[in-house]
Order: C-alpha cells, then sequence, then structure tokens
C-alpha cells in the first residue's frame, strides 16, 4: 500500500500535463468545433428569448411539473409538436476563463488523487510499471470519460460529442497512467 503523501509529486504533475494536453486539445486541434452547431435565425432566436430574462441554469422545454403531466395531453402535443429543448443558460457577456481555468485544474487534481487513491491501495511500492499504468490510467479514464455517457443516453447529446470526449478522456487518462508509472515510489 503507498500513501496519499508519497504520491504527492505524480498527483501534482499529472494534473498539470493533463492540464496541458487538455489545452492543446482545444485550442490547437480544435476537433471539438463540431460540438455544437448554429441554431438558424440565431438573432431572432435571442432577441425572443430575452424577453423572458432567464437566469443561468439548466432548463427543458416542455416541462412538466410533476410524473403525471407527462401523460397529460396536453403536455404530450406539446412534446409532438415541438421543439423540444435541454439548455442550459449561461451569463450573458464574454466568460471569464480564469475561474473556468482554475477550477478544471482543481478537478484534475481530485481526479489525480482519486487515481493515486485506487492505485495506492491495490498496489505497494516497488511494482512495475505497467502494473501501476493500468490501475491509474483506468481509474483516470473512468473518471474524465465514462459518466459523460449518461447525457447521451438520458439528455439526447449527440453521441459524435460524446466519443469526441471520451477520446479526451481516454488521453488524459494515459497521461495520468505515465506520469504514477513513471514517478512511482520505488
Amino acid at each position: 500500500m503507498v500513501s496519499l503523501v508519497q504520491l504527492w509529486l505524480p498527483i501534482l504533475l499529472s494534473a498539470v500535463i493533463v492540464f496541458v494536453v487538455s489545452t492543446i486539445i482545444h485550442m490547437a486541434l480544435r476537433y471539438h468545433r463540431a460540438d455544437y452547431r448554429k441554431v438558424p435565425a440565431e438573432d431572432g432566436l435571442m432577441e425572443s428569448l430575452r424577453k423572458f430574462d432567464l437566469k443561468p441554469g439548466d432548463y427543458v422545454v416542455p416541462c412538466p411539473a410533476t410524473m403525471a403531466d407527462m401523460k397529460n395531453p396536453e403536455f404530450v402535443a406539446k412534446k409532438e409538436k415541438g421543439p423540444v429543448l435541454i439548455m442550459t443558460v449561461v451569463p450573458s457577456g464574454m466568460p471569464k476563463m480564469g475561474p473556468q481555468l482554475v477550477s478544471w485544474f482543481f478537478y484534475l487534481i481530485l481526479v489525480s488523487i482519486l487515481a493515486a487513491y485506487v492505485t495506492g491501495r491495490a498496489l505497494g511500492p516497488g511494482v512495475h510499471y505497467l502494473k501501476v499504468f493500468r490501475f491509474a490510467g483506468c481509474t483516470a479514464f473512468v473518471a474524465y470519460a465514462i459518466g459523460l455517457w449518461q447525457d447521451s443516453i438520458w439528455y439526447g447529446r449527440s453521441w459524435a460529442t460524446t466519443f469526441r470526449y471520451t477520446i479526451d478522456g481516454l488521453i488524459y487518462g494515459l497521461m495520468t497512467a505515465g506520469t504514477f508509472g513513471w514517478l512511482w515510489p520505488r
């Protein structure tokens, strides 16, 4: 067994490496450009939504008040007629990237801590690189990718988008695995 304190360096360094790799993926490779499509008549839609003064949050349209409402003929007719939306409203204006990047980095550290915990409980010091790689990589991959699948299952997110994020999660998991394997206590 290896304690989390002994794994502070691979925890921190794997978070830094994944932060850099994620920046390259999103800024240089740009394959996530296909994640969202432009709405036709965007200006008109934005103008018509402005009058509702929607606060930041998650919305669904049409939205039943209760489970029983889902059987109501009026609700069923709205669903059939469409459009049906699941949307997230964010604050107006340009995004403040600083707080988002700080939150992202703390998330990366949390995933690395989880990978360290699982790997450290399963393996002792001096274990072969590939054993550490498997445990840390699998744990990190699950944390980075598998939880995203439920958005495609339940909320209609494009499976192509989920697949692209799963590839990202696999890359992040491999980076985490390599870092832990490299810096595992002897």
